[in-house]
């Protein structure tokens, strides 16, 4: 066991870890929600979603890991199934970002307190993702409460999300 990990940090991490297995969760749900409704390319988009959150947590699996620490699964939390509206969904995946947002900030503080520079370090990575990943669920909110469900942009927008794929960083 690391001695520089201290047991609310490693925790709090492990904690992290789980959350992160939910929020790939959170995403397939979404996606079956885009699915039954026909609109595929949103459903794509939340898959592709769901394989970054699966990523997020192999990457605090390795850092545990490499720092003497055992990752402990937990029960995953329901997520939500229905939504009223494709914007609803994104909504829904923005807040749920806004909280990962929130949690990453508690993990530095944590870090920082600690003077655990290693996992400060490590941790920057997901603090610039999260400014990533709350402009990107706000950029498609702005556009979907612009356009029309039934227009050509809507559907252009399902289309352009059909082609959005996953590559992990090297």
């Amino acid at each position: 066991m690391d001695d520089l990990v201290k047991e609310s940090l490693y925790e709090a991490l492990n904690e992290q870890f789980n959350f992160e297995l939910h929020s790939a969760h959170v995403y397939l749900a979404i996606a079956g929600y885009c699915s039954a409704v026909n609109w595929d390319g949103f459903a794509n988009f939340f898959l592709v979603q769901a394989e970054e959150e699966r990523f997020h947590a192999s990457k605090i699996y390795k850092f545990l890991n490499d720092r003497g620490r055992r990752v402990l699964l937990s029960a995953l939390e329901e997520p939500k199934n229905d939504y009223d509206s494709i914007l609803d969904a994104f909504e829904h995946a923005y807040k749920h970002e806004q909280v990962n947002t929130q949690r990453i900030y508690h993990l530095s503080d944590l870090a920082l307190d600690d003077r655990e520079h290693a996992t400060l370090q490590f941790l920057s990575w997901f603090i610039e993702e999260q400014v990533e990943e709350e402009a990107l669920f706000d950029g498609i909110i702005q556009k979907l409460k612009r356009i029309d469900v039934n227009s050509t942009a809507f559907f252009e927008l399902d289309k352009e999300f059909g082609g959005r794929s996953f590559s992990p960083e090297a």
